[in-house]
């Protein structure tokens, strides 16, 4: 099989687990908790950790795209293991830092999806 399409086909299986987990979570977050403040946090920690989710799989299209081309030249043979470390450290950091917005738009639907339950 061609390398290219067997490295999509095994992030297409990782994208497909976090997506499951991701559900999992917002499935969590929606039902009722007996505390307001604990129900409207876990919510908040939910849409966070989906807009990281989000950032992670964008920005390793982008890296993917690239190549194996290293910030200094060309990349060693492990640099697609710390690739995808790094891609997913820049991910948590730009959602700490205020992200793009999915958080707030998860957010707002989660504690919809609260209210009517």
């Amino acid at each position: 099989m061609n390398p290219s399409l067997s490295n999509f086909a095994a992030a297409s299986q990782g994208a497909g687990t976090r997506l499951d987990l991701a559900r999992a979570g917002l499935e969590r977050a929606a039902t009722r908790a007996p505390d307001g403040a604990d129900r409207s946090e876990r919510a908040r920690e939910t849409a966070t950790e989906f807009e990281t989710m989000m950032l992670e799989e964008m920005l390793g299209r982008v890296f993917e795209s690239v190549g194996d081309v290293g910030f200094f030249g060309e990349a060693g043979p492990g640099a697609g293991m710390y690739r995808s470390m790094l891609v997913k450290e820049y991910a948590g950091m730009i959602a700490q830092s205020g992200g793009v917005g999915f958080a707030d738009q998860v957010y707002a639907e989660i504690l919809k999806l609260q209210e009517a339950s």
